[in-house]
């Protein structure tokens, strides 16, 4: 079956798709960490915004970073208050109030005393802080460091599932600590598993778009030869 020729537009549309294939995939680091410091400095924006008045742009974003986060305030870091974090009890006493209901503590943000707290809770926080962290020292090390096996993952999760899911029903109440070390090891467990098969699929997309990159750009030079 004869080819059927490609007209002008379409080849310089591949060679265009080539090229940003090319990119995405020499700068797929880059671009995480640039996506992941600002994804988790939005969060730490929004009690700063509320401390000094921008309440407009703050509430913007715990409305939209409530999509991914329950956003309870004694789950979650405060800045500019007493404390970095506060149990329930602790709220329950210095606000005056005895409301189990979860929206109430989902919507309190804090005040000029307690604080204003973090867009997402305190596992969060420790999640994404930790993958940005991990992401960043991977970058040093990504052409030596190997995927963690997925066994060790399974471990390096259990904790975090643990402590999650008996807070889930109610059969206690984690400590802040807990949330961070378990959101740390889930962080970690998840960059190292991850991202060294995202590098090696990375390259391999790259040679191959540079290959058909190379091809798009010799037919062009043949045809305008002719």
């Amino acid at each position: 079956m004869t080819p059927q020729p490609v007209s002008p537009a379409m080849r310089r549309f591949i060679v265009s798709v080539d090229h940003a294939v090319m990119f995405i995939a020499r700068h797929w680091l880059l671009i995480a960490n640039v996506s992941l410091f600002v994804f988790i400095g939005l969060p730490f924006l929004a009690p700063i915004l509320m401390h000094y008045g921008y309440t407009g742009p703050a509430e913007l974003i715990y409305r939209t970073y409530k999509l991914t986060c329950h956003q309870l305030a004694y789950r979650s870091f405060f800045l500019f208050g007493q404390q970095s974090a506060y149990t329930i009890d602790q709220l329950r006493a210095l606000l005056s109030v005895h409301n189990e209901d979860f929206l109430y503590w989902t919507f309190f943000q804090g005040n000029l005393v307690l604080g204003y707290k973090m867009a997402w809770c305190e596992r969060d926080a420790a999640i994404y802080g930790s993958m940005l962290i991990s992401s960043l020292i991977f970058g040093l090390v990504r052409t030596r460091v190997k995927p963690l096996d997925w066994r060790l993952y399974l471990v390096l999760m259990t904790p975090m599932a643990i402590d999650g899911f008996t807070q889930l029903f109610g059969w206690r109440e984690s400590t802040y600590e807990l949330r961070v070390i378990t959101g740390v090891l889930f962080g970690v467990g998840s960059v190292w598993t991850l991202f060294p098969h995202l590098e090696m699929a990375m390259r391999e997309a790259a040679g191959l778009a540079q290959t058909q990159w190379e091809h798009a750009r010799a037919h062009e030079a043949a045809l305008r030869a002719r």
